[in-house]
């Protein structure tokens, strides 16, 4: 395969030339690093259709809440570039946390952000993470406008996010494509993320098991069980070893819990390793 001359960029005002130099064909896949075979299916799919393509590699502060990962999620600049690469990126733009926020941030930690409705963040991975929601849809618009991309690639695996994402485009007018991209998996089922590496050699043995209790509840459905009380129920036997955040079937169209399973519903899973509090996230349409 034919790699491009990638560039790796940490301020605003470089990219800004090169972003303005290919307007109305820009493609952003937005990540916070630690590349792996999923980021490289969202940037081969947005090199495929688009002309140019930036990958931001950036973790957001503004997204995590007190006794989170942020000082320990992993940070890999160099082999995020050879992947982002090799895929087709065309920009890596890693900016420092000082070039994204303004001092005001620091000092007193505030800065404008972009809340969305507070039906849909307070559940699901927004009920365990009050204003992780917040510094996302933050994050996400600062990259819209630093790069004006004409469309953004987000991984299904984060399916509040992604719907929330789509909701804020909608709703704030942004002249953006949001395109969702499938879940990657592992063979033994496990949704490929870059918290998997936090796992023990026990630990990843037994993380399969939610894909086991989607898989289960999918089953059952297609066997015409419909009623999510209890595919929720035959699930949770595969989760013991985990403590469970949350499992829901919601409607994909608002995100809404359903009392009957039919097209369009989602079940979702967050549990955490109960050694070293991993938490991981998976869903699947029934």
């Amino acid at each position: 395969m034919n790699m491009k001359d990638l560039k790796v960029i940490h301020k605003i005002n470089e990219i800004r030339p090169l972003i303005n130099n290919n307007l109305g064909k820009i493609a952003l896949v937005p990540t916070m690093g630690a590349l792996h075979k999923g980021h490289k299916s969202l940037i081969e799919k947005a090199s495929e259709q688009n002309e140019f393509v930036v990958v931001s590699v950036f973790v957001n502060p503004v997204q995590f809440g007190v006794n989170e990962d942020y000082d320990k999620y992993p940070r890999c600049l160099e082999k995020d570039v050879e992947l982002a690469k090799e895929a087709g990126a065309d920009i890596v733009f890693a900016p420092s946390v000082d070039e994204m926020y303004t001092d005001i941030y620091f000092k007193e930690k505030e800065t404008t952000l972009v809340c969305p409705p507070y039906k849909y963040v307070n559940r699901l991975c927004g009920k365990s993470r009050p204003g992780h929601f917040d510094g996302v849809c933050t994050v996400v618009s600062k990259l819209f406008n630093i790069t004006k991309c004409n469309r953004a690639y987000f991984g299904q695996k984060d399916a509040q996010q992604l719907f929330i994402v789509q909701k804020m485009v909608k709703e704030l007018n942004f002249d953006i494509e949001i395109v969702p991209c499938p879940i990657v998996r592992e063979d033994d089922g496990l949704a490929v993320s870059s918290r998997n590496s936090y796992l023990s050699y026990e630990e990843r043995k037994i993380a399969p098991n939610i894909y086991k209790a989607l898989m289960c509840a999918k089953k059952l459905k297609e066997g015409g069980i419909k009623t999510p009380d209890i595919l929720i129920d035959a699930s949770y036997a595969y989760l013991k070893d985990f403590d469970t955040d949350y499992i829901e079937i919601v409607s994909k169209e608002d995100f809404c819990p359903i009392s009957e399973v039919k097209e369009n519903s989602l079940m979702l899973i967050a549990a955490k390793t109960k050694k070293n509090s991993v938490r991981l996230i998976d869903n699947m349409e029934l």
